[in-house]
């Protein structure tokens, strides 16, 4: 399971001229769920992603998560993370998910992000999104379990 998160001041997703999730500030979390992932694996990386210090405290210093920096959570699920880009010039998706078991593991772990508190927002899985946001820094990290 790979998420790629951004820092951000503010983000939302667009589906048919329609905002369906959005955030203040907050990390955006693409979501790739890839073929050997399991619920366990998703909860990891819920713990990770919830506890990851990239907000910075009174000195400036990145020492604060996502709950300690009163921030929000917005999750979109993003299959082309799992690609292969090893070869040639068109992406390989053979070590994604299924689409059946890549939506229940984004769903899974979208109500494992919730069960912490964090306000969690989401894009719909496997729909067209036109998603913006303001990337704070940039802070970008890439987590994978």
């Amino acid at each position: 399971m790979i998420a790629l998160i951004q820092r951000v001041t503010q983000a939302k997703v667009v589906v048919e001229g329609e905002t369906i999730g959005e955030i203040g500030q907050g990390l955006l979390v693409l979501l790739g769920v890839e073929k050997d992932d399991t619920p366990q694996k998703a909860q990891r990386l819920c713990d990770k992603l919830v506890g990851y210090r990239v907000f910075s405290d009174e000195q400036g210093k990145m020492n604060l998560n996502v709950q300690q920096a009163d921030g929000s959570l917005l999750v979109v699920s993003q299959f082309t993370l799992a690609a292969d880009t090893q070869k040639g010039l068109r992406p390989s998706f053979s070590g994604g998910a299924e689409p059946q078991k890549a939506e229940d593991l984004y769903r899974d772990f979208v109500e494992q992000c919730r069960a912490t508190g964090v306000k969690t927002a989401t894009g719909i899985f496997a729909a067209d999104m036109k998603v913006s946001l303001i990337n704070d820094g940039p802070v970008t990290f890439w987590l994978q379990v």
